[in-house]
């Protein structure tokens, strides 16, 4: 998948591996349609910092879920 492009394809793809690598409980409160791709450079930096991590801490964790948050509509 290309995420050099916006489109809410990408979007879509990276908020399910986030909620995935996260194991997210709350999953419907994180849907794509709840982001602009005018932030898609934002939530691209958060995927791919996720994506390289393989343990987050539960402030970790916050943080990463209210950055999300300030990025929805």
């Amino acid at each position: 998948m290309d995420l050099s492009k916006q489109s809410p394809e990408n979007v879509d793809f990276m908020i399910e591996e986030i909620k995935t690598k996260l194991r997210m409980v709350n999953v419907d409160a994180m849907k794509a349609e709840h982001f602009n791709t005018s932030e898609y450079e934002d939530l691209r930096e958060i995927y791919e910092m996720v994506k390289n991590r393989n343990n987050f801490s539960p402030n970790e964790m916050q943080a990463i879920a209210s950055e999300l948050g300030s990025l929805r509509k």
